[in-house]
């Protein structure tokens, strides 16, 4: 009997409800912590793109652009232009959450600088990723519909194609971890917050974490169940 195929049911569709479960709880979490400490001051007065612009600086990097974009935590670091992007919640912020994740985007700008392997490795793996996700489901969804030697192929060439979308996820986790501790850093290395705003900036990444580890989760749930069920067909 397939260990993932218990009583007449599948045991793994559980996994997968307790990972979105949680991946809900995540999103909430980050949102809640972002909003609270959003409505904080940091008492020095700086914005998160002044920050951004100042840790660059103290890192020696001249070629990193800080932009302002649109939307809501839609924070990111493109090291394909060198461009430092903060939301509009950030940009021209003073919160201890808007101090938080700028300098955790500034974060990911210097292990672009510096070479961070982890990071490297995670820009291998975004076009490797984007075919996975585009192309996995069409042929795992075909493959189970075919059915027989044609289908079984079919499913597990899905399956292969969705594994480096999962990759990619959990490679993410050390990037994530790695730049916010870095952020953490220099925030107070720089004299951006005191010990008590640092603490709330801990948790505003700590929240946004969670949400990666969340995500992997996710992912790696869903891939064991579709493992599971290509065993199920070919036994």
């Amino acid at each position: 009997m397939n260990m993932f195929y218990l009583g007449g049911y599948d045991s793994m569709y559980f996994l997968v409800l307790i990972a979105f479960a949680f991946s809900l709880y995540a999103q909430a979490k980050v949102s809640g912590t972002f909003n609270k400490y959003s409505k904080v001051r940091n008492h020095r007065g700086y914005t998160g793109a002044q920050v951004a612009q100042q840790m660059l600086q103290n890192a020696g990097i001249y070629d990193v652009r800080v932009e302002r974009v649109a939307g809501n935590l839609t924070d990111h670091y493109d090291p394909g232009s060198k461009t430092l992007r903060l939301s509009q919640s950030v940009y021209d912020s003073t919160s201890i959450a808007a101090l938080g994740v700028a300098a955790h985007e500034t974060g990911h700008a210097i292990q672009h600088d510096v070479g961070y392997a982890p990071l490297a490795l995670r820009s291998m793996f975004v076009p490797l990723s984007g075919i996975g996700s585009k192309l996995s489901m069409p042929l795992i969804l075909v493959g189970l519909i075919f059915g027989g030697s044609t289908g079984q192929l079919l499913l597990m060439a899905g399956i292969v194609l969705f594994s480096l979308a999962v990759a990619f996820t959990v490679i993410t986790l050390p990037v994530e971890f790695n730049a916010s501790t870095r952020a953490i850093r220099l925030l107070v290395d720089d004299g951006f917050l005191d010990t008590e705003e640092v603490r709330g900036a801990k948790k505003v990444l700590k929240a946004a974490a969670m949400t990666y580890v969340a995500a992997a989760f996710a992912a790696i749930a869903q891939l064991l169940r579709l493992v599971a069920i290509a065993g199920r067909r070919r036994n």
